[in-house]
């Protein structure tokens, strides 16, 4: 009688899993890396991993509907004549036309308008559409230069000079020829349908010093009238931000690596930068050893998606956030309605990433007339306006349960985390203990 031991079900590899083998059959085929949009995939510490401790006898929660919680900004306030007053410490944005269709960003700045918060131009230059309709508009001045001239400088209500970006920090975006139309050639005075690689840093400064001359420049420029942002990716938020506040920014905007590109090589996006939830506390910290938290505005942007996430980084200690993924979705990106399309181009709505091939089926990432007409402006904008009402009314829900009258009230006590990891990068206790890790020698 022979013996045979049980069937077993196939063991896949947990290295090896099939995207990476995917990926490396497509690597073998083509001899070429991978490059797309959107940000980073895989799973890291995010907003998740913190929950808010709610009032009860220690401390009173507030009345919904009978008491006040403040959720109004002030942005540059450190040098501007004119710093930004917001109603909603939640901000859009800076994406590019070229990247993004011209009704999108219409879009986008129609629903900010009516949340009252500002959107960002994005590299590319200022469209006319986006200047009519956003209230508030950051131009970002950035290491490509393209689209930039000195009206528009004047034309905004303030400048955001760009270091880096959280889904590539120390790294250029591209913009492929196929979205490349006669109006962005035109506005980035460059060839149609020739491929554009964006540059890593500015062509004129190298450090600090010379970043603050450049940011007197553009106070000059602009009469000292405007707020100037330090945007930097999420790599070394404590020394990238002390050098900005040297420098002389009224704000500074850290982008952590769950924040979006139009397009990078995918290699940069999932292994470059660190996690939005890490780069928080450093970022304030550096504030305080200077003197200068609140006095210096700081914005975090990277994976913000909901009400939650902006009371918990508000209660890190920033000032206020910015969305970009989140807007998109909003106006009607990634859209289920277009799943067909999206099947057709080889992926699923909630997955479609290839902003850069100017195939978007929703019109919003791409520069074809056709797919373009599918975004309605107006309806896209009261899509974003309401998600930023329901986002703000989120965070106003938590901070009144936490005894708060103003978001900013919000504060690291209010805090625990679920995870090690979340606690240690957090600085805040591990739930059901008071342990912060890395504090007091443990």
């Amino acid at each position: 009688m022979t013996y045979r031991n049980p069937p077993t079900t196939p063991r896949k590899s947990a290295t090896f899993d099939d995207y990476t083998l995917s990926e490396i059959r497509r690597a073998a085929a083509t001899g070429i890396y991978d490059i797309r949009g959107a940000g980073a995939k895989r799973k890291l510490p995010h907003f998740d991993d913190l929950l808010f401790l709610g009032a009860s006898i220690s401390r009173y929660p507030l009345e919904g509907y009978r008491e006040r919680c403040d959720t109004s900004v002030v942005l540059g306030s450190r040098h501007a004549k004119k710093p930004i007053e917001l109603k909603i410490p939640i901000t859009i944005a800076g994406m590019s036309f070229g990247s993004l269709s011209g009704p999108a960003k219409e879009a986008l700045g129609r629903g900010a308008t009516l949340a009252g918060t500002s959107t960002t131009t994005g590299d590319g230059g200022m469209t006319e559409e986006e200047r009519g309709h956003s209230k508030t508009l950051v131009y970002q001045y950035l290491p490509s230069r393209y689209g930039m001239n000195l009206r528009d400088l004047r034309r905004a209500d303030a400048i955001e000079v760009v270091v880096g970006q959280g889904a590539k920090p120390g790294g250029g975006g591209m913009l492929l020829g196929q979205k490349i139309s006669d109006r962005v050639a035109e506005m980035r005075t460059l060839p149609k349908g020739i491929d554009q690689r964006s540059a890593s840093r500015h062509p004129d400064w190298t450090g600090p010093d010379d970043l603050e001359i450049k940011i007197l420049e553009l106070r000059e420029i602009t009469d000292w009238e405007k707020p100037i942002y330090v945007k930097v990716g999420g790599a070394r938020p404590y020394y990238d931000t002390a050098l900005a506040v040297k420098a002389g920014a009224d704000v500074v905007v850290v982008d952590g690596m769950q924040g979006g590109t139009a397009a990078t090589q995918e290699v940069f996006i999932e292994n470059v930068g660190q996690p939005t939830l890490a780069c928080i506390r450093p970022a304030v910290q550096a504030l305080q050893d200077l003197g200068m938290h609140r006095k210096v505005q700081l914005i975090v942007s990277g994976g913000i998606r909901n009400g939650a996430d902006v009371a918990k980084a508000l209660a890190l200690g920033v000032d206020a956030v910015s969305i970009g993924t989140a807007a998109l979705v909003a106006l009607g990106d990634n859209d289920p309605r277009w799943e067909a399309e999206y099947n057709e181009l080889g992926t699923t709505a909630g997955a479609y990433d290839d902003w850069h091939e100017g195939r978007d089926p929703a019109g919003i990432t791409t520069q074809d007339p056709e797919l373009m007409k599918r975004v309605d402006p107006i309806a896209a904008g009261r899509r974003l306006a309401n998600y930023l009402k329901v986002m703000t009314l989120e965070a106003q829900t938590i901070a009144r349960a936490c005894g708060k009258n103003s978001l900013h009230n919000l504060e690291p006590e209010d805090l625990v985390a679920l995870t090690i990891e979340a606690a240690a990068m957090a600085g805040v206790p591990l739930a059901g203990t008071n342990w912060i890790p890395g504090k007091n020698g443990f």
